[in-house]
């Protein structure tokens, strides 16, 4: 990721804490981008707030001291981005963090199966 230069969407799950505060710009909700830091919210956060139960919700907006106003554009914006990549109307190209050795593999497979998404290519030590 480019200093200063927004995500790639198609990536949102693996977006870290410096690219949410990006996008949060780009969506015209960057006060809040240093509470995000600092409370961690990265990608892989962002797309687990689908599944958050109601207590879950009002936990995360107290803590992070939204306006739900704000928040319900946070979900609309994280919506748009999934819906986008479901309907493969995203560029497909490798992911930063696969080796460049897999570019050909990713962007075949990921031709053929537009719905499907690579998350965990990332290899633990």
């Amino acid at each position: 990721m480019n200093k200063g230069q927004s995500p790639e969407p198609l990536d949102f799950f693996i977006w870290t804490v410096e690219d949410v505060g990006l996008w949060l710009e780009t969506i015209n909700l960057g006060s809040y981008s240093q509470i995000f830091k600092e409370n961690g919210v990265n990608g892989e956060y962002l797309e687990g707030m689908s599944m958050f139960t109601t207590e879950q919700i009002l936990r995360f907006i107290r803590r992070c001291h939204m306006k739900w106003g704000d928040f319900i554009t946070l979900c609309k914006e994280l919506r748009r981005i999934k819906v986008a990549c479901l309907k493969g109307e995203q560029k497909v190209r490798r992911p930063w963090w696969a080796p460049a050795c897999l570019s050909t593999v990713f962007l075949k497979v990921a031709k053929s199966n537009r719905q499907s998404r690579v998350v965990s290519l990332k290899l633990e030590p």
